[in-house]
């Protein structure tokens, strides 16, 4: 178990100020909100399955499956209370599956073309229906999902569901659109490679092939896998594949969607008309808003052109003004754009903050990357969503990520103090979930399946046969738990951590001349006019001692003017402000932190 956090007050009155200059560039101004966004994402037909079988490729009855009404008001209460905003839904619009729904006049999936028993939630069966897996009564399905949606407002939380928009399944066929709605692919020239008139790209004149090599089932016991899918002619594969023969490795269970990008031309762009694709978009992002979905997660966003992207979030805010668009993105040279002109409200920080925060925790990095982040992202911190786990990731607990679950209260601390905006945990990353297992198409590689019928056996001690009250917990676990808690609701119960600028004190101790500082700590400041926070955050497995320097021209931009600054807590220390300002002199500012944690002081002018 770790030592709790450590949360002092430092009472400050200075003396007179050095004349000394000091050319500091760490202020970094943030935006300010009302209430930042504190996101749970749960990938729905996991989360209420208590079922741990766990049986490789097992089927639905086999291994379970979670449930809307599993999701009720005392998961959603308990949810609320660890300090989220908002929950996203993830994988709730209907995809292909293996179960066998004709009963219900749904189509049987081909299993060439589905990866895993369940499928994946990104290859999208019909934009307008809900994946039947998770009603209890499958008729009902909507209408259980629209109860859901009015359950997570009730306990005070908004809603999130992921929207695809740049390939959908390759069976793909809505038979739940409203009247009027065209499909995809209804009015398409097939003879044409590509029209920006089309919905697909195709491949005149050859049949899609099933890659060589796919074992979907493993046992090949399903009676639509024989190696064979009709498509004719075949159409180009969601990860920008244009052949009709895609591998094992490509996302071959989806096909692309055109819009108005001529890819095998220059890429070539015919925007002047919208294009049918875009239009056909527009009303599904409209459909699901008008049922009080709040936001959009939106797949794999730097795939589809930026233009659309500015056209549709205008035309659904005009409409729905509040709703919250969220790019999955991975190339930081497009970040600004995909805001300034794209129209996203938060972007995904991965390839930035949260690779750098893995590499840290791996020792391959120092935390003087850190510093770097928040430098290029000037400007646009509050839009950058935070996380250290998703339905995509490997699990921090997992041996191919950190291998200890105590490991990630020290990047959670950064991902979470260091700006305003947005952060996310994925449902078990609480309690130290490893992602154990060997599942199906879900192979044993730190991550929780996202393709297989599946247990989560560590978040289902917390689940505790529906009660979620974690009563199958360990004191390890509870004690795990409440960290992340005291973290997730310092988000909006810390003005300073909610609404206050940042300054870099990392950059200022990290001195070829000064060698009290460690490179396996982080430390800087949050403040706002009512509220002056110093955060140390320790990334080392051993207890770590951070002698600590803040340059003059800092408290001034605290506000903090009086000349003697004395810090309480397990000790008590008055420093002279002058001591701060030479690298040869020594520091009386000495914070001891434990491994693996942080430690916050509030900082005050003495009265």
């Amino acid at each position: 178990m770790k030592t709790p956090l450590l949360i002092f007050t430092m009472t400050v009155c200075m003396l007179a100020c050095s004349t000394k200059e000091y050319n500091y560039k760490g202020v970094h101004p943030m935006k300010k909100s009302n209430e930042r966004m504190v996101l749970y994402q749960m990938f729905t037909r996991l989360f209420g399955n208590t079922n741990t079988t766990n049986k490789p490729w097992g089927t639905l009855e086999e291994n379970g499956v979670g449930k809307f009404k599993d999701i009720n008001a005392k998961a959603l209460g308990e949810i609320r209370k660890m300090g989220f905003t908002h929950m996203w839904y993830t994988g709730v619009i209907e995809h292909g599956v293996l179960t066998d729904y004709t009963s219900f006049g749904i189509p049987l999936d081909d299993a060439d073309v589905v990866k895993g028993r369940a499928g994946s939630p990104y290859a999208i069966k019909d934009y307008y229906d809900v994946n039947p897996d998770l009603a209890e009564s499958v008729p009902d399905r909507m209408q259980e999902f629209e109860a859901l949606i009015r359950r997570t407002h009730a306990a005070n939380l908004k809603v999130m569901i992921d929207f695809v928009p740049n390939h959908v399944a390759r069976a793909y066929h809505s038979d739940a659109r409203p009247e009027g709605i065209i499909d995809f692919g209804e009015d398409d020239d097939t003879t044409r490679a590509f029209d920006p008139n089309n919905n697909f790209y195709y491949l005149p004149g050859e049949p899609f092939k099933v890659p060589e090599g796919y074992q979907s089932l493993g046992d090949n016991d399903f009676p639509t896998k024989d190696g064979q899918f009709a498509e004719f002619p075949a159409k180009a594969t969601g990860n920008d594949v244009f052949s009709a023969s895609p591998s094992v490795y490509d996302w071959f269970e989806t096909v692309k969607l055109n819009y108005g990008v001529d890819y095998q031309n220059n890429r070539t762009t015919y925007f002047d008309t919208i294009p049918d694709t875009w239009s056909k978009m527009r009303d599904i992002l409209l459909y699901w808003a008008a049922k009080d979905v709040d936001g959009f997660r939106c797949d794999m966003a730097e795939m589809v052109p930026v233009q659309f992207w500015q056209w549709v979030t205008k035309e659904v805010k005009e409409q729905y003004p509040e709703v919250v668009f969220l790019a999955e993105i991975y190339n930081p040279h497009a970040y600004r754009e995909y805001i300034q002109t794209g129209g996203f409200d938060y972007l995904y920080d991965k390839v930035e903050m949260y690779d750098t925060l893995k590499y840290i925790i791996q020792n391959k990095m120092t935390t003087d990357a850190i510093t770097g982040i928040w430098q290029r992202q000037d400007g646009i911190g509050a839009n950058m969503l935070r996380f250290l786990e998703n339905h995509d990731e490997q699990r921090i607990a997992s041996p191919d990520f950190a291998g200890d679950m105590w490991k990630g209260i020290p990047m959670m601390a950064a991902s979470t103090f260091m700006h305003t905006g947005p952060v996310m945990l994925y449902f078990g990353q609480e309690v130290g979930e490893p992602g154990q297992g060997v599942s199906g198409f879900g192979g044993d590689d730190g991550r929780t399946t996202i393709f297989d019928y599946w247990g989560v056996p560590e978040h289902v001690k917390w689940v505790n046969n529906g009660a979620y009250d974690g009563g199958q917990l360990s004191e390890d676990q509870k004690a795990l738990r409440e960290e992340y808690i005291e973290i997730l609701k310092a988000c909006n119960n810390m003005e300073a951590i909610r609404e206050g600028q940042f300054y870099d004190l990392h950059y200022y101790n990290r001195n070829d001349d000064y060698t009290g500082y460690s490179d396996k700590v982080y430390t800087f400041v949050r403040h706002t006019p009512g509220e002056v926070l110093l955060i140390v955050i320790n990334f080392d497995e051993n207890p770590q001692t951070a002698k600590i320097k803040i340059p003059a021209p800092a408290w001034e931009t605290f506000g903090i003017n009086t000349p003697v600054a004395q810090i309480s807590g397990p000790v008590q220390i008055s420093i002279e402000v002058a001591s701060t300002l030479d690298y040869t002199d020594d520091t009386d500012l000495v914070i001891k932190v434990p491994p693996m944690n942080y430690a916050i002081y509030q900082m005050q002018e003495k009265q």
